[in-house]
């Protein structure tokens, strides 16, 4: 089974944008794939971006994927994790958002 870890920004967004999170691991999961989600590791908003970090890279280098969420590119968490699955050979993904066919 692949193990995949979900990246995305969180800092400056409401909720630190856990729903977008807790909704794409539960896609992921209804896929068949295990999944890791920093919003399920670090759920006390409280804690320190460091202490956060370091609990979420020691998951990160479990996984063979990593998949990006919409706006990781401004998020200095999500690029870290980025760069540490490229240079570990993971497999980068890219999550879009969901066309509004409205």
């Amino acid at each position: 089974m692949t193990r995949v870890y979900v990246a995305g920004p969180m800092t400056g967004l409401p909720d630190l944008n856990f729903p977008a999170f807790h909704a794409v691991a539960a896609e992921l999961r209804a896929q068949g794939f295990d999944v890791v989600n920093p919003a399920e590791i670090n759920a006390d908003p409280a804690a320190g971006w460091v202490a956060c970090m370091r609990a979420d890279i020691a998951q990160l280098v479990t996984c063979d994927e990593i998949l990006m969420l919409p706006g990781w590119e401004n998020s200095r968490g999500a690029t870290l994790e980025r760069h540490i699955a490229l240079k570990l050979e993971m497999g980068v993904r890219y999550h879009q958002h969901p066309r509004n066919e409205s």
